[in-house]
């Protein structure tokens, strides 16, 4: 007689793991240099004045001060300031 093979367990669990990716710090946050403004995958925002970009796209304050966003130029591309305190 045929079986079916239990419903499942052996055939799970192989999801990876979330990244946390997103905005670490908001407009008007006061922020340390070195702090982490936002994880992405590929340049979603641009850094702007004070911020530096890491290999993986990760961009942060470069300063201590508050962050502000912002739509620049012609491509209207987002990018993140660190105005310095």
């Amino acid at each position: 007689m045929a079986h079916k093979k239990a419903g499942g367990s052996s055939r799970n669990g192989r999801d990876s793991q979330s990244k946390r990716l997103g905005v670490k710090a908001y407009g008007g946050e006061q922020v340390n240099a070195g702090e982490i403004l936002v994880r992405q995958r590929g340049t979603r925002v641009h850094p702007g004045n004070n911020v530096g970009m890491g290999r993986d796209h990760t961009l942060f304050a470069r300063v201590t001060g508050k962050v502000q966003y912002a739509v620049k130029g012609a491509n209207n591309r987002r990018t993140v300031s660190v105005v310095p305190a």
